[in-house]
């Protein structure tokens, strides 16, 4: 998966586990950039009564380096409070939540969003806000998609935020992915052969915790640039999430434990798959603790990444040029580390510069595709992934491709990939049911309409 469940530690701290983050122009607002941080991976819609939510007891945090120096020049802090209507019930809701303050709903929670700038100044942008409830059924959240637009809250300055349930996104064959890379339906070429079947999206008709935040892109970039020039180093923006918390925490068995000290990260995510798939499993704890500043470390495993290794095994002689190919992978460091420097790529850059870091890369001087295509630059769409990336992009078939040595060719012309790179994919097609605004992200899956599994 993009990052659910990616280190032993966050497993076991669901609430705290960033999973996805998606940052891209938006395409009905295209003055407005659009930034998502994914929480609390593999929802059941059916997991009732104490229904998911976010955790009051964590920081969750969106970050913007806009001079290429890894550190974060813009954050964005969200913190969550609960409300508790009515604790004599056992139940979510007592009746049908036909509004954010109806009182049949008695589990609330509302947010409060904070700007802060790399001087250390801070500005509350919105006290306050309410979150939807999650999405129960037909008869407790009977009309989900107005409850939802209703918690879309508009910010000072041309911005707009929600914070709450979503349907899962991020679509991927996990079985099959997990189950030594038998890549459907390229099972027959695989070292275990089998006959060839159609994949399973393991995640369709489960949900997520999503905070959105649609900002104006002056807002975002270097000295409040408006980004009319893609060539300028100001049009790019690095952004991840995170989430932190307090170092101590103190249980007493007559009341609700009790935080303190200074926050702690024990998350973080920029690009799709970086720790769960490249990082080794004895650093994926320490990965999730460290700052994107700190990741030359993981520069190697970027330059020799074990699952180039492991196709050539796995699939024998259908990756010939691939497990010749020995030299450290400069693109794959470009794409995930550095950004992507002009001259490579007709009509795009979105280079941060030579330190390395763990960031999402946007070029906000690109214009969304009138014609959008789920593989990103691979597909010839310079507004998809790796600049950036879109709740419907492919990401799990661009990086196994990249990976495979689609974008070799980019650092070494004479380098021909193997036939089969083309044939790589994340093994179920595109969802279509994403929203055309935002927050883009599709109506939660209901616990009536999905039973739990």
């Amino acid at each position: 998966m993009s990052s659910h469940r990616e280190a032993p530690e966050i497993a076991k701290d669901p609430v705290a586990d960033n999973t996805d983050v998606y940052a891209f122009v938006s395409p009905d607002r295209p003055e407005t950039v659009t930034l998502i941080a994914n929480y609390i991976p593999l929802q059941e819609p059916a997991g009732g009564p104490n229904f998911y939510e976010f955790g009051d007891d964590v920081l969750y945090e969106i970050h913007i380096d806009n001079d290429g120096d890894a550190l974060a020049d813009i954050t964005y802090q969200f913190r969550f409070e609960t409300e508790v209507r009515n604790p004599d019930t056992f139940l979510y809701n007592t009746g049908p939540i036909t509004a954010l303050d109806s009182p049949n709903w008695n589990r609330r929670q509302f947010y409060t969003v904070t700007r802060l700038e790399e001087d250390g100044t801070s500005k509350v942008l919105g006290r306050h806000l309410a979150c939807p409830p999650c999405n129960i059924g037909p008869l407790s959240t009977p009309h989900y998609e107005e409850l939802a637009k209703a918690a879309i809250h508009q910010l000072p300055g041309g911005g707009q935020v929600f914070a709450g349930q979503r349907n899962e996104g991020f679509y991927v064959d996990l079985g099959a992915i997990f189950d030594l890379l038998d890549i459907r339906p390229l099972q027959n070429l695989h070292l275990f052969p089998r006959p060839p079947q159609p994949g399973v999206d393991a995640t369709k008709d489960l949900n997520v915790h999503s905070i959105a935040l649609q900002v104006p892109k002056s807002s975002l970039t270097r000295e409040g640039y408006a980004a009319a020039d893609h060539k300028n180093p100001r049009s790019v923006i690095g952004v991840w999430a995170s989430a932190s918390r307090q170092k101590v925490t103190l249980h007493d068995h007559e009341q609700e434990p009790a935080h303190t000290g200074p926050w702690v990260q024990v998350s973080r995510l920029g690009n799709p798959l970086f720790n769960e798939v490249i990082v080794p499993l004895g650093q994926k704890n320490l990965w999730n603790r460290l700052a994107p500043k700190d990741d030359a470390a993981f520069v190697k495993y970027v330059e020799h990444p074990e699952v180039a290794r492991l196709l050539p095994v796995l699939y024998p002689g259908v990756f010939p040029h691939l497990q010749a190919l020995t030299a450290p992978r400069a693109d794959l460091v470009a794409i995930l580390l550095t950004g992507i420097p002009a001259g490579l790529i007709d009509g795009f850059q979105n280079f941060t510069g030579s330190k390395p870091a763990d960031l999402l890369r946007l070029n906000v001087a690109i214009p969304p595709s009138s014609k959008p295509n789920i593989f990103g630059i691979l597909g010839g769409d310079l507004a998809g992934f790796p600049n950036g990336r879109r709740v419907f992009d492919d990401v799990v078939t661009i990086e196994l491709r990249a990976v495979a040595g689609a974008t070799y060719p980019l650092i070494d012309h004479n380098y021909t990939p193997d036939a089969a790179v083309s044939k790589l994919t994340g093994g179920v097609p595109p969802r279509t049911n994403y929203l055309k605004h935002f927050p883009y992200l599709a109506t939660p899956k209901s616990g009536f309409d999905v039973p739990a599994s």
